[in-house]
């Protein structure tokens, strides 16, 4: 395995465990020429898997995509790497699960956002105020008070927000 600091093509495998419930091999590794330490996963190459865009254009699916958006909605905010891993390999089981060939952007997106949701609000309204690119300040305030109106039945409290 290639070096990221000094491309030096050996390193030493330090630690193995399995992640994603057994569906791959998380390696911690040691490069043998400078020292520095990463982190690899080894996976089962699935069937390929398209992702039709709203455009129509078609794309191998691409799990750093979603992670790339999830780190920058949850940017300044106390969402652990950990976290937004788990919500990109959550989204991948439940994409690849439904069986088929090709699955819509929105899918994704409204799969992304569930689980968004759930961890961190700010987050999910910032993925959500890109992902379906609000027109308006009233689309956007719909969209606070659906979120408003799901915590309050958590909670049962019955005030509005606006």
């Amino acid at each position: 395995m290639r070096c990221p600091r000094c491309n030096h093509n050996n390193s030493r495998v330090i630690d193995s465990r399995q992640t994603d419930d057994g569906r791959a091999i998380r390696r911690r590794r040691e490069c043998e020429n400078c020292g520095f330490r990463f982190t690899t996963f080894e996976r089962i190459e699935a069937a390929p898997l398209l992702v039709v865009k709203r455009n129509g254009d078609r794309e191998e699916f691409n799990r750093d995509k979603i992670l790339r958006g999830l780190i920058r909605s949850a940017e300044k905010r106390p969402v652990a790497m950990e976290q937004m891993e788990q919500i990109v390999d959550h989204v991948e089981n439940r994409v690849r699960g439904l069986g088929e060939n090709e699955i819509s952007t929105s899918l994704i997106g409204e799969y992304v956002m569930e689980d968004l949701m759930n961890v961190d609000e700010i987050a999910y309204i910032r993925f959500a105020s890109v992902y379906r690119q609000f027109k308006d300040m009233s689309v956007f305030l719909k969209e606070l008070q659906e979120i408003v109106d799901k915590a309050k039945s958590a909670d049962g409290k019955e005030q509005d927000l606006f």
